[in-house]
Parts: structure tokens; sequence; C-alpha cells
């Protein structure tokens, strides 16, 4: 049995549950209206970019949209489980609509589209997961305590701070080719997604890898909710990229790399594999 206090007050779990629901329902408007369905919404970035498109929209329509809307009913009908769905979503819904937004080229007058047309939907949802995320962490359950065997840990954090390192490496390495030659694989065509993707992942995503291992060394019980959202993150965040990937090699992208696909695919199961790892090291209290 659960009390109102769980969830703080009334008027947080209805609006925050709204909010969710909302969210849930956008994410689906905007999926079907875009590339992947009726195409009405024409962003402002080179074709080729469209492939990357299709797989994020898959991603929020049949994932994202999802966990929003279960995670926003089940917390009308006071469940537990309501408070891991919403948390699992607002870090990628944030990294979704600074993408489709500032990413893309907007400001370009060499693409043509609508899609700024849409900004006060992606505005609505940056605002929802920053309420969402705010609301989830302070509810979130504090209750427990962490049992992780040392070797296993260590073994652990040892494989995904490596395939973090390859990944800030690949980048990196593009980078430093934009800074030697002015230019590097894909650039030309969208120089402002390149540098989004970029500083957002150098700056935001691999941090957040780094810091969540170090937490679970030195702070691993009173860090569950953070664990949890950092992984809730990873976790999508890593499907939609796998996503993209596979689309762009069926499509035949010429800015396709194998490489780029097996480093993700890797890093995905390693990041799946902590998620359960993560979950069965926290217990309960009592």
């Amino acid at each position: 049995m659960t009390n109102e206090s769980e969830f703080g007050s009334r008027f947080e779990r209805v609006f925050v549950g709204f909010l969710a629901v909302a969210t849930a329902a956008l994410l689906v408007y905007l999926a079907v209206q875009g590339p992947l369905f009726l195409g009405a919404i024409r962003y402002k970035t080179h074709p080729l970019i469209l492939n990357q498109l299709l797989g994020q929209d898959a991603v929020n329509l049949l994932l994202l949209s999802t966990l929003s809307l279960a995670g926003g009913v089940l917390l009308w009908l006071r469940r537990p489980l309501a408070k891991y769905l919403l948390l699992a979503t607002p870090l990628y819904l944030i990294y979704f609509v600074l993408s489709y937004t500032i990413g893309w080229e907007w400001s370009s007058p060499a693409y043509a589209g609508n899609s700024e047309r849409y900004f006060f939907h992606f505005l609505f949802i940056l605002v929802a997961a920053l309420v969402v995320m705010l609301y989830s962490l302070s509810v979130f359950p504090k209750d427990r305590i962490a049992r992780f065997s040392r070797k296993g840990l260590a073994v652990y954090s040892v494989l995904l701070v490596l395939f973090l390192l390859i990944f800030a490496a690949m980048w990196m390495k593009e980078v430093f080719e934009v800074m030697a030659r002015g230019t590097t694989r894909a650039y030309d065509i969208a120089p402002t997604a390149f540098w989004m993707v970029r500083v957002f992942d150098l700056g935001f995503t691999i941090p957040l890898g780094l810091i969540s291992v170090y937490l679970l060394w030195t702070r691993p019980a009173s860090s569950f909710p953070v664990q949890f959202m950092f992984y809730g993150f990873f976790t999508t965040m890593v499907t939609a990229v796998v996503t993209m990937g596979a689309i762009m090699g069926f499509k035949h992208d010429p800015t396709f790399l194998w490489r780029d696909l097996i480093v993700f695919l890797v890093l995905g199961a390693l990041v799946f594999a902590g998620f359960v790892y993560i979950l069965r090291g926290f217990r309960p209290r009592s």
C-alpha cells in the first residue's frame, strides 16, 4: 500500500501526470507528422540527416511515448512503478529537443523547411521534461542499500570506462580533423548538427557515464536516484543511436560507418547489462 505523501502533494501528482501524458501525445504527433509517416514536418537540414530523424522518431513513437504515457497514468493511480518510468525519460527528452531545434540548420538559407512552426511543441516537451525530472528525483525511493562485489564492480567499471573513452576518441578525432582541415565526414552538409552532437556527447553524455562509475565506488547507496536517471538516459539514448545507425546502413547512407555502429552496439550491450546490474545491486534497506 502507498500513501499520498510518497508522491508529493495531490496537485504535484496530477500535474506531473498530465505533463507526462501530454508529452507522450506530442511525441506521437511529431513522429507521425514527420518524415517517418506523413512528411508534414520538413526539417531544415540535409536530406541525408533524415535517415537519423527516421530512427529517432521511431524510438520516440514506440519507446519514449510508451514510457511517458504509462508513467503518467500510473502516477495518477499512485503506483510506485511510475517513479521509475518517469525518471528514465527526462534527460533523453532534453537531448531530443535540443537536437531537433538548435541542432538542425534552422537559420541556414541553404535548406528549406517548416520545422520552426513546431517550436512550441518542442518547447513544451523540454519544459515538461525538466519538471518531471525534478519531481521524480524528489519522490524517488531513497531507502536503498548497495550490494556490489568489488570484483564484479571493477570488471564492469573498466569495460564501461574503456568503451566510453573509445566513443570519446571517435568524436575527438573528427573534431581535430575539422580544426586541422576545416571539414570531416558529413561536416559540410550539417555543421550545426555536427557540433551539437559532439558538444552534447563529449560534454554531457560521456561525463555522465564516468560520473556514474565514480558514484558507484564512492556513494553507491545515496546515488540510487541519480544512477537510475543516468541509466534511463543511457539505455534510451543508445537505443535511438543504434536505430539511427541501422536505418542509415539499410538506406546505404554514405556517412554510415560500420565502425561506429559496432562501437555503439557494444556500448549498448554494456549499458543494458549495467542497468540490470545496477538494479540488482540496490536493495530496500528493510
